[in-house]
């Protein structure tokens, strides 16, 4: 099983608007502080196929929005994405194409690569989801640790330093994340690796495996 922690390796960038930005950036985490500034630079670069909606939030005209959603400034929404009832978007979020923020969710600070997926009742925050990566109904990131110190991401027990008070979770491409699940602060997770539900992840896990709980990680078998 291989475990990454690097952005190129996580993510394939051709599949978000934010490609070019996060490839400046060794690891995800580096990421978030700029996701802001990031989108304001995006917006006069946008398509034809955008329309604004307020000052410093802009969707594509093939996205479904309903009108009960709340989305903050800055926020650029992809075609052919849905945003469903209840969904509170508070602002610094870019959702690519074909994404699904469903009713209820609260996202803020966060990039979601097309395809992503947060349908039922999750919160998302200061975190990254790959290309077509899930989250379960009721999956959360959490993003502050209860002492408020800084985060820390954990590779093969070492711990290695964000920086960042607030971080949460950074899902590798096609990453399931089942039911009811938390992400602690700084949890990574490989590309096209599933996890349990009500699963407690902290920490790295390697990509094609499947996460029975948060100590419990075996490789996915082939053909699977």
């Amino acid at each position: 099983m291989v475990f990454t922690v690097k952005t190129e390796e996580l993510f394939s960038l051709g599949h978000s608007l934010a490609g070019e930005y996060l490839g400046r950036f060794p690891h995800p985490w580096e990421a978030l502080p700029g996701i802001a500034d990031l989108l304001f630079s995006l917006i006069p670069s946008l398509g034809e196929g955008f329309r604004k909606i307020k000052e410093g939030v802009y969707v594509h005209e093939t996205a479904v929005l309903s009108p009960a959603a709340f989305l903050g400034a800055p926020c650029i929404i992809g075609a052919g994405t849905e945003v469903r009832q209840g969904a509170f978007l508070r602002g610094s979020v870019l959702a690519g194409e074909n994404c699904v923020v469903g009713n209820s969710a609260e996202l803020k600070n966060c990039i979601l690569f097309d395809g992503a997926e947060v349908p039922h009742f999750n919160y998302v925050g200061d975190s990254i989801l790959g290309y077509r990566a899930h989250m379960g109904a009721g999956a959360v990131t959490s993003n502050l640790k209860s002492d408020r110190t800084p985060v820390t991401v954990t590779v093969n027990g070492e711990k290695r330093e964000t920086g960042l008070k607030k971080c949460g979770a950074m899902l590798g491409d096609f990453a399931e994340i089942g039911c009811n699940c938390v992400l602690n602060p700084g949890t990574v997770v490989g590309k096209r690796t599933r996890v349990y539900p009500l699963t407690s992840l902290r920490g790295v896990y390697p990509a094609d495996a499947i996460v029975k709980d948060g100590k419990t990680v075996v490789p996915i078998a082939k053909g699977e």
